[in-house]
């Protein structure tokens, strides 16, 4: 029973391949299915979408939301870079961060102040104090993202311990790590920037306490105390002083020797120290001018031999004296005698006098406060080319400038850059001959423009598409084509037809023979070909022909 069950499989697997090899039709359609989904398939692949990243390096709960709200609003998505990066197509991309943002996706990475809002009720103060620095760090790290060039940021601090004791206090420290996006760079002036910022929203954060890295580990805040000379912003300004110098001199020698005939570089010494000077100056009085008097004190003080009102006031006093004593007589001379009156005369008399005058003394206060970035010195250097002439020959050549030319550029020279000999500065004009480059064309070429570039990638993938379609045609459908059109089954019952003239009768009626369509006898070597394997396969095989007959008899019935 198993031979008897598995040769009617065999028998109608041969059957059917046996109808295939004699319908060539079934190839061909078959072949012709299969060359339409691969243009289908290099189709969908041209007109593929570009997939951008959407977000990177997101949390777990932050990609199941963003999957789940992309897959709700049908939107294809992919990723890439080991799964850290979620994509989606290019032309979606600003769209689909827009109406995320407005449901507040992605919830990860900086947490602000928002921590602050819910708040169990008794929370300790410690908590309550963590809650705040961890707010306040993701309140500084959203400000710095917010910057072109920084990509993702993470703020770390170390809030400052305060305490009654001076000994035991300590400041605050703030680490800051960037991550730049791929190309770009951040200057000195946007590092000191960032320091800047930080520093003046955490309370006791000195400058030197802030610390910048970026994501290769390189330290990009200058180190206190390092000596290394300007900061950013310094360096800045004098490049700017340098610029500004240097476009000036320029600007006034090329209308007369040629933008491309002169050459300027400017050094500036620029002192950016701050200093704040007073001094108070005395002057003496002078000769011929008046003095102003600052006081005057007189004191007088009379004494004499008259009678004048003496005593305490009273009654004793307002009573005249008496007689006056006779002088006691003694020996001597008369000249004894007039000089004791002498003496006593000068003793009797006697005026004291005193004057003392104060007089304002000139007196000059100046307080200077010099201004930092103070330009102290400048040294330039000015190089002109030959002029062009023409030697005996009447070749072009070039010639050097003159003596008196060359003076006229030192003086131009000298004012446009305010050229000042109290301060120190430095010209140097030289004429020497410039070594002309040949001309190369700097500007990019066109096929390397990236809009071409993608223009052309596009348009190769639509020409790859096509030429693929054009050799799936060429070397698979029409092949088939011409051999199911040379080996198609003619029908079975054919209708009479009548016999053809033989050649030697039209020959003798004076005709042509009608040539017999070259169709019309692939059709007929085909039916006789078929129906010669046909009957080779009932020879050998009697059992199926006549299973076959069944079939189609059970069929009509």
């Amino acid at each position: 029973m198993s031979n008897g069950e598995t040769r009617p499989d065999n028998n109608g697997i041969e059957q059917m391949l046996a109808r295939l090899r004699a319908n060539p039709l079934v190839p061909l359609l078959v072949a012709g299915a299969a060359v339409i989904a691969l243009v289908a398939a290099m189709l969908m692949w041209a007109s593929a979408p570009e997939y951008r990243v959407l977000y990177s390096n997101l949390s777990e709960a932050d990609g199941g939301r963003i999957i789940s709200e992309l897959e709700s609003r049908a939107v294809p998505y992919q990723f890439s870079q080991g799964g850290r990066a979620l994509m989606v197509p290019g032309d979606q991309v600003h769209k689909l961060r827009l109406q995320l943002a407005e449901q507040g996706l992605p919830e990860g990475g900086n947490v602000g102040f928002q921590i602050m809002d819910n708040q169990a009720f008794g929370i300790s103060q410690f908590a309550e104090q963590v809650n705040f620095q961890r707010g306040l760090q993701g309140e500084l790290a959203s400000s710095i993202e917010a910057l072109g060039p920084v990509s993702r940021a993470r703020v770390h601090l170390a809030m400052a311990k305060p305490s009654v004791f001076i000994r035991d206090r300590e400041p605050a420290k703030a680490s800051v790590v960037l991550t730049l996006e791929a190309g770009r760079a951040l200057g000195n002036g946007q590092v000191d920037a960032i320091v800047h910022m930080v520093s003046s929203s955490v309370p006791e954060l000195a400058l030197e306490d802030v610390t910048v890295v970026d994501q290769a580990g390189r330290l990009l805040s200058r180190p206190s105390g390092s000596g290394g000379g300007l900061d950013g912003t310094q360096l800045e300004y004098v490049r700017e002083v340098e610029r500004v110098y240097r476009q000036r001199i320029e600007s006034i020698l090329a209308p007369i020797l040629g933008p491309e005939n002169v050459r300027a570089q400017v050094t500036a010494e620029v002192n950016f120290a701050r200093r704040e000077e007073t001094s108070e100056r005395y002057g003496p009085n002078q000769g011929g001018n008046p003095a102003a008097v600052r006081s005057s004190q007189t004191r007088a003080v009379y004494s004499g031999g008259e009678d004048l009102a003496q005593g305490v006031p009273g009654a004793l006093t307002n009573t005249p004296p008496g007689a006056a004593a006779s002088p006691v007589q003694q020996g001597g001379d008369d000249q004894q005698d007039g000089a004791n009156t002498e003496n006593t005369e000068d003793t009797s008399k006697r005026l004291n006098h005193e004057d003392v005058i104060n007089y304002e003394v000139d007196r000059n206060i100046t307080h200077v406060q010099h201004e930092r970035g103070q330009v102290e010195r400048l040294s330039v250097a000015v190089v002109v080319d030959y002029r062009d002439g023409v030697n005996e020959d009447g070749e072009p050549t070039p010639v050097p400038l003159s003596d008196d030319q060359l003076e006229r550029v030192n003086q131009l020279a000298r004012q446009a850059m305010g050229f000042s000999v109290e301060r120190g500065d430095g010209l140097e004009v030289v004429n020497s001959p410039f070594t002309r480059m040949e001309s190369e064309d700097q500007q990019r070429d066109w096929w390397q423009d990236p809009f071409w570039q993608d223009f052309l990638f596009s348009m190769g993938r639509w020409l790859l598409v096509g030429l693929g379609a054009l050799l799936l045609f060429l070397l698979v459908l029409r092949p088939m084509l011409k051999r199911y059109a040379g080996q198609a089954p003619a029908p079975v019952a054919r209708p009479a037809q009548a016999p053809t003239p033989a050649p030697a009768a039209a020959n003798e009626a004076g005709n042509e023979p009608e040539p017999v369509p070259r169709r019309r006898r692939r059709r007929s070597s085909a039916y006789e070909q078929n129906r010669q394997d046909l009957q080779d396969m009932a020879q050998e095989d009697p059992a199926m022909v006549a299973m076959i007959v069944r079939n189609w008899m059970n069929r009509n019935e």
